[in-house]
C-alpha cells in the first residue's frame, strides 16, 4: 500500500524562490502548467524568470523563456537590473530566450490555431532538452479573438500539449475585470494558479501572493507578502506551519548578575524570545546594550537593529555605563544597523533584517525599539511580521531581544499582542515617592523556568546596571532616596536597640556576678554548718560510746556484789545448821 501511495503522489518542481516552495509544500507541479496571474507591476515576469534561473543554477535544468511582448534584448536588460547575470547561463544553453510575434504566426497559419507556436516551442524543447518553460504573457495569443469557445479550446489544447512534452511550465496572464485572468478561463484549465497582487495602502506599496488552487496537493491558502529587491522575489521568512523546531536547554547570561538570579540563576534560554517593555528613560536600551556587550565579551556575535538612535550616539551613551562597544565593532563581534522605521514598509524591514542575519550569523539579535513599527502598520500586521522574524530566528536557535515603549495611552493590542509571542517578558517602570522617581524591574513571565515575582530597584551608574531589593517592610514599596532614608531610620533604631541591649546585658552580668558571690558565701556557710553538725554528731557518738561502757562496768560490779552477797548468805546458812 505504501509503495502504491508513493507512486501516485504528485511530483513537484522546486522553484528555488525563498518562501514559495514552503507554502506550496515543495514547489509547483512537475511536468504540469502553472498559471501566474496579476496586475501590472505585480512581479509575474520576474517570478517566472527567477524560476528558470534557479532551475538552471541550482538543479542544472535548462529553461526556455518565450515572450510574446518584450524583445530578447529588453528581457536581458530588465533581468540584469535585478542583479541576475545571465551571460554564462546563455553560453551554457541553460537559459534560452525567444520572442514570438503573434501577428505573424496567425497570418502564416491561416485559420487561427497554435500549431505554429507548438512547432517552434517543440523544436526548442527537443534541441536544448528543456525541463522548464515560461510563456509570457498568454493574453497576446488571443488578444484579437472574441470567440470564448475558441479561446477555451485553444487554451486547453495548449495546456495538454505542455503536459505531453513533460515540461514544467509557468504561464503568466493579466488580471481581468471580475476574474483572476482577462478571459476568466485560464484559471480553470491550469493545475495550479498563483495570484500576485500589488496594492497601495496608507501611501505604502505592498505586494502579496496567494495560491488560488493546487490540484492534488495541500498548500497555504493565506495571502503572503513578498518583496522585490536586488535578489529578486522572496517570501522570507514564512511562519512555519508546524512548530517542530528544536529548542536548546542551555542558557545565555543577561549580562546583569542579579537579573540572572531572578531568572532562576541562569539567564535567558538560548534561542528564546525576550521582550523588555518600559516607559521612556526606564533603561530599555541600556539593558539591550548590556546584553549585547555580555555576549561579545564571551566570544559571541550580536546584531543590533536601532530604530531611534544613530550608531555613534549609542556608543557614546553606553560609555557612561562603562561599556566600550566600539571595541566590539572593530573586532566585528557587534553589528549595529540604524534606520528610521518609516524608511521602509514592514516587509522590506523584515527582508533587510533577514539578509543581515544570514550575512552576519549572530548568536543574538536585538531590535530597539520594535514599538516604533506601529507608525507604519497596524498592530496585527506588526505582530505578523515579528512572528515571522522570531520563527525564523528560533529555527536557527538565535536569541531575540526586543524592546518596546510602554505608555499610559498605548493600545493594549500593540503591547499584549506582541508579548504573547515572547518566552520572557520583562517590564521596567518607575516608582514616585516624595518628588523622586526610581526605576524598578519586574518579570512578568518567563516560560520553562522558575523566576522571581518580586520587584527590584534598577541602579544605573558608570559601573553599569545593578539591581537592589525594593523596600517593602512597612507595607509600601520604597526605592531610591526614600528607601535610603527608611534604611537609615532602621539602622538608627537598630543601633539604639543594640546599645540598650549592651547596657542591659552588662547590668545582668554584674547582677549575676553578685549573685554568684552570694551563692559562694552561702555555700561556704553551708559547708561550715555541715562541718559543725558533723562534729557534733561525732561528739555525740563518742559520749554514747563512753556511757555505754560505763553502764556495762556498773552492771558487772552489781553482779559481783550480788554474787558476794549470795555466797555470804549461803555461808551463814551452813553455820546455822552446824550450830543446831
Amino acid at each position: 500500500m505504501k509503495s502504491r501511495k508513493h507512486e501516485t503522489m504528485l511530483k513537484k518542481c522546486f522553484t528555488g524562490i525563498v518562501g514559495l516552495d514552503e507554502i506550496t509544500e515543495g514547489g509547483v507541479p512537475k511536468n504540469r502548467p502553472t498559471l501566474i496571474c496579476g496586475g501590472p507591476g505585480s512581479g509575474k515576469t520576474l517570478l517566472s524568470m527567477q524560476f528558470l534561473i534557479n532551475g538552471a543554477m541550482l538543479y542544472r535544468e535548462p529553461g526556455l523563456f518565450i515572450s510574446f511582448e518584450e524583445q530578447e534584448s529588453e528581457l536581458k536588460t530588465n533581468v540584469a537590473s535585478m542583479g541576475f547575470d545571465l551571460g554564462s547561463l546563455f553560453k551554457q544553453k541553460l537559459i534560452i530566450l525567444d520572442h514570438i510575434e503573434v501577428e505573424n504566426t496567425s497570418f502564416e497559419t491561416g485559420e487561427y490555431n497554435l500549431e505554429g507556436i507548438f512547432i517552434r516551442i517543440g523544436d526548442a524543447i527537443q534541441r536544448f532538452k528543456i525541463k522548464r518553460i515560461v510563456l509570457d504573457t498568454i493574453e497576446v495569443l488571443f488578444s484579437h479573438l472574441s470567440n470564448n469557445a475558441l479561446i477555451r479550446s485553444e487554451l486547453q489544447r495548449l495546456f495538454r500539449w505542455l503536459k505531453q512534452k513533460k515540461v514544467t511550465a509557468l504561464i503568466t496572464c493579466e488580471k481581468g475585470k471580475g476574474f483572476l485572468s482577462r478571459y476568466g478561463l485560464e484559471e480553470y484549465v491550469a493545475d495550479c494558479v498563483i495570484f500576485l497582487d500589488h496594492r497601495i495602502e496608507n501611501q505604502r506599496s505592498t505586494r502579496r501572493l496567494r495560491i488560488i488552487k493546487y490540484r492534488g496537493s495541500a498548500h497555504g491558502s493565506n495571502e503572503y507578502p513578498f518583496l522585490v529587491d536586488k535578489d529578486g522575489i522572496s517570501l522570507a521568512p514564512i511562519t512555519s506551519i508546524r512548530l517542530d523546531y528544536q529548542v536548546p536547554k542551555t542558557f545565555i547570561s543577561t549580562g546583569i548578575q542579579r537579573l540572572d538570579h531572578m531568572l532562576g540563576g541562569k539567564g535567558y534560554y538560548k534561542g528564546s524570545s525576550v521582550l523588555i517593555s518600559g516607559a521612556s528613560g526606564a533603561g530599555k536600551s541600556s539593558f539591550a546594550a548590556t546584553f549585547a556587550d555580555s555576549v561579545c565579551k564571551k566570544g559571541g556575535k550580536a546584531l543590533y537593529f536601532a530604530f531611534e538612535e544613530s550608531l555613534w550616539q549609542i556608543v557614546r551613551n553606553m560609555e557612561s555605563l562603562g561599556m566600550n562597544l566600539q571595541k566590539w565593532l572593530q573586532k566585528k563581534k557587534l553589528n549595529v544597523q540604524c534606520i528610521r522605521p518609516t524608511h521602509y514598509g514592514l516587509e522590506m524591514h523584515l527582508k533587510v533584517m533577514i539578509d543581515a542575519i544570514e550575512k552576519f550569523k549572530p548568536e543574538v539579535v536585538i531590535v530597539d525599539p520594535m514599538s516604533n513599527l506601529k507608525w507604519i502598520a497596524l498592530p496585527v500586521e506588526v505582530k505578523d511580521m515579528l512572528s515571522r522574524l522570531i520563527d525564523h530566528l528560533k529555527k536557527q536557535q538565535i536569541t531575540t531581544l526586543l524592546t518596546s515603549l510602554m505608555t499610559a495611552n498605548m493600545s493594549v493590542e500593540t503591547q499584549e499582542a506582541v508579548s504573547s509571542l515572547m518566552d520572557t517578558w520583562i517590564i521596567l517602570n518607575y516608582i514616585e515617592n516624595k518628588g523622586e522617581r526610581s526605576r524598578v524591574i519586574n518579570i512578568s513571565k518567563s516560560r520553562g523556568m522558575d523566576h522571581s515575582n518580586q520587584a527590584r530597584e534598577i541602579i544605573i551608574s558608570e559601573r553599569g546596571i545593578d539591581l537592589a531589593d525594593v523596600y517593602t517592610g512597612t507595607g509600601e514599596v520604597l526605592a531610591g532616596a526614600a528607601r535610603q532614608v527608611q534604611l537609615m531610620k532602621e539602622n538608627i533604631e537598630s543601633l539604639k536597640f543594640e546599645n540598650e541591649y549592651k547596657i542591659k546585658k552588662l547590668n545582668l552580668e554584674y547582677q549575676h556576678k553578685l549573685m554568684k558571690g552570694k551563692i559562694n558565701d552561702l555555700n561556704m556557710e553551708s559547708e561550715r554548718i555541715i562541718a559543725e553538725i558533723k562534729s557534733m554528731e561525732e561528739q555525740k557518738t563518742e559520749i554514747e560510746e563512753v556511757e555505754s561502757k560505763g553502764q556495762i562496768y556498773r552492771g558487772q560490779m552489781k553482779m559481783k556484789d550480788l554474787k558476794d552477797k549470795l555466797l555470804q548468805a549461803k555461808g551463814n546458812e551452813k553455820k546455822s545448821k552446824r550450830g543446831k
